[in-house]
This record gives C-alpha cells, sequence and structure tokens, in this order.
C-alpha cells in the first residue's frame, strides 16, 4: 500500500493537492476535520458522541479520532492507499498512526511537507478571508494560527525524519509544478518500497533453487539461514561449534543465533530492492521476531510464498539428494527425512496459517520442471508487487 501523510502549515495548499495526489494513485482520502463532519451528518452512536463533545466545547479525544481512522481505512478496501490530510498533528499522533497501520499490516510510505514561507502564506489567507468571508483569515489570527502550527508540529518533522520518512516539498509556484514536485518523490518512494517475501515449504519443495532464480529475476537479495549457518560450521566458528549436532540431526537451531546472522546480512546488501528469506521463519514465534527485526529497518514481510509438492514426491526428492554429491547428513536416513517433514508440519505450517490470516500467504504449485515451477512463482510474485504500486 501507498500511505502518505501530507503535511504543511494553513494555506500551504494541502486541500488542492491532496485531491490531485489521489486522483492520480487511487488513495482513499483521511481528513480528521472531514471525518468528524461526516460521523455526525450520519447520527451515528459515534457521530452523537463527537457532537456533545464539540459542543461543550472541549477537543475530540485521539481515540475516538483513532476509531474514525480506522473504520475508513477498513471499508476503503478498492484503494491502492491512503492519504492522510491533517493527521498526525502531534507526535504522541505520531506514535498512534504507527501502531494502528502495524495492526492493519501496513505502514506509512512517508511523510510530504508543503513548505511557503510565512509571508506568502499571510497573504493567501488573507486572500481567502475575502473570497470566503472566513472572519479567523486575519493577518493576527493568522500569525498566532502559524506560530502555533510550528509548535506542534516541530516533534512530528522530527519524529518521521528520523526515520527517513520525511521529505520537504516547495509549496510556492503553480499548482501543477507543485504536483509535479509532490509526485516525482512519490515516484521515488515507490522505487524504495522494499519487498521482501518469505519462501517456505517442506523440505525437498524446491525453496533453495527456486529463491536463487527468484531473487535474481526481482533483485532481491536471498538469505538462506541453512546456507549462513552452513558457512559457520565450514569455517569452525564459536557458532559452527554450537550448532553443528543441531543440524546433522535436522533440527532447529537456537533463536538468538539465528537472529544475529540475518540482520547482518542485511546490512551488508542495502543496494537491492528487498530480501528473500529462505528457512526463516520456521515458527510462529519467528515470524513475530523477523516483524520486529525489519520494523527496526523501517520494513515489512510483503508475502509469504509456500511451495505445494505432494508428500510422496517429496521423500523421493529427498531420498535422491541424499544419494547424491551434494546430499547433506540429515537427507541420508529415512527416519532423518520423516523427522524434518514432521518438523515443518507441526513447526512451519502455524506460521503458514499467521500469514494466511494476514492476507499475505501465496500457494504455489510447485511441481514440474525448474522452468514450469518459476514461471509460475514469478507470476504470483510479480502480482503482488503491482499491486503494492
Amino acid at each position: 500500500m501507498l500511505n502518505i501523510a501530507l503535511f504543511g502549515p494553513p494555506g500551504a495548499g494541502k486541500g488542492t493537492q491532496s485531491q490531485l495526489i489521489i486522483e492520480k494513485y487511487n488513495l482513499a482520502y483521511i481528513s480528521t476535520g472531514d471525518l468528524l463532519r461526516q460521523e455526525i451528518a450520519e447520527g451515528s452512536e459515534l457521530g452523537n458522541r463527537v457532537k456533545d463533545i464539540i459542543q461543550r466545547g472541549e477537543l475530540v479525544s485521539d481515540e475516538i479520532m483513532v476509531e474514525l481512522i480506522e473504520k475508513k481505512i477498513v471499508s476503503s478496501t478498492d484503494s491502492n492507499g491512503i492519504l492522510f490530510d491533517g493527521f498526525p498533528r502531534t507526535f504522541v499522533q505520531a506514535y498512534i498512526l504507527d501502531g494502528l497501520l502495524l495492526k492493519l499490516n501496513t505502514s506509512l510510505s512517508c511523510m510530504l511537507s508543503l513548505e511557503v514561507p510565512n509571508d506568502e502564506l499571510i497573504t493567501r489567507l488573507i486572500e481567502r478571508g475575502k473570497v470566503s468571508g472566513r472572519s479567523d483569515d486575519t493577518e493576527d489570527v493568522i500569525k498566532r494560527r502559524l506560530i502555533e502550527y510550528e509548535n506542534k508540529t516541530l516533534p512530528v518533522k522530527e519524529y518521521y525524519k528520523e526515520r527517513n520518512l520525511y521529505y520537504a516539498i516547495d509549496g510556492v509556484g503553480p499548482i501543477p509544478e507543485i504536483f509535479e514536485r509532490l509526485t516525482s518523490q512519490i515516484e521515488l518512494t515507490l522505487q524504495k518500497e522494499w519487498f521482501n517475501l518469505v519462501l517456505s515449504g517442506h523440505p525437498g519443495s524446491g525453496k533453495g533453487t527456486q529463491g536463487k532464480l527468484l531473487a535474481q529475476k526481482f533483485n532481491l537479495y536471498y538469505i538462506s539461514t541453512g546456507a549462513l549457518l552452513r558457512k559457520e560450521v565450514s569455517n569452525k566458528t564459536e557458532i559452527g561449534i554450537k550448532v553443528k549436532e543441531k543440524m546433522a540431526q535436522g533440527d532447529l537451531v537456537p533463536d538468538e543465533i539465528v537472529i544475529p546472522l540475518i540482520e547482518q546480512e542485511m546490512k551488508h546488501h542495502d543496494d537491492v530492492n528487498g530480501f528473500i528469506f529462505k528457512g526463516f521463519p520456521r515458527t510462529v514465534l519467528q515470524a513475530y521476531i523477523l516483524d520486529g527485526l525489519l520494523r527496526r529497518m523501517n520494513m515489512r514481510v510483503s508475502c509469504a510464498v509456500e511451495l505445494r509438492v505432494p508428500m510422496l514426491d517429496l521423500i523421493r526428492r529427498l531420498d535422491n539428494r541424499g544419494k547424491g554429491e551434494k546430499g547433506r547428513p540429515y537427507d541420508q536416513s529415512a527416519e532423518l527425512i520423516v523427522h524434518r517433514l514432521e518438523e515443518y508440519e507441526f513447526k512451519t505450517k502455524p506460521t503458514m496459517e499467521l500469514y494466511r490470516k494476514q492476507n499475505k500467504l501465496l500457494e504455489v504449485d510447485a511441481t514440474g520442471s525448474r522452468e514450469e515451477v518459476i514461471a509460475r512463482l514469478s507470476a504470483a510474485v510479480d502480482a503482488v508487487m503491482k499491486k503494492k504500486r
């Protein structure tokens, strides 16, 4: 999803530019003022509560605003994302918005701030007051509003600057020129959107082969926890010595060993469009760990793919692999093969169900030739990428 917060002082032209942006990118428009007025007009229970609060001259609480925003987001199923106008206005609301979007399995793509000198803003607002007859558009009132805006929103700017999501846009000039500046930054943001894929499937389903082909095709970096651990074992590092026996038995390696290896690998490869995680997460707990790791880097899991192969075919594949030159210790006995297949059923299948509930799971038929499988897999992933754009 493309989620944008449009920022700017009174008179910066947010309303005009908002309409142009939502039309171009098919975004749902969320203006907190509009949401409040709409809810009151509908006479809903929430609207009546809001009406009573406003009539008493009180501010509408963040709790109510979040309830209204969540309702709007959930109902906007046909859009490609959300444009937030007038929210968040405080750094507390910024935290709230992050939490709300996290709950809805998405995140803010960028904050675009229309920057206009105060003299220009005052001139615009005075002219607007003459046309609309708005009594609050006098010069003294305007100056107070601008000072209040700066004081309240400075922490919000800093919040998003620290997360590399804040972009200042020159808001002076003809409307088409300003719009072009905004869309240029949006396009750059879309290009920088990370695509992170969890590649799963029973042992023998072809994850290694297909993961590498997929990474090549979409400029993603392929991270195999098994390969990382085997490298540690081969190099006889302290980690390698610790995990050697577990790996030989086909058992899961403790999370505290795997996580630093994954994080280090990601930090060394930031010149790609995203990552393919093969062999991780294998448990629901590891899925939560991966979410936390990606959040720290302003990323998230874009989708999960489970390669599907009939059980008898899996056993044949693993048995043949165990007899080959590249056979691994855990493929060389029927007992170990069954143990690994059972491990997947009991520990990893629930992880795939978690991604299914989040509407992130793709199931791909992994039978047939390597070329047939990569064609199906690529088509499925390409469809998800296009949808996210």
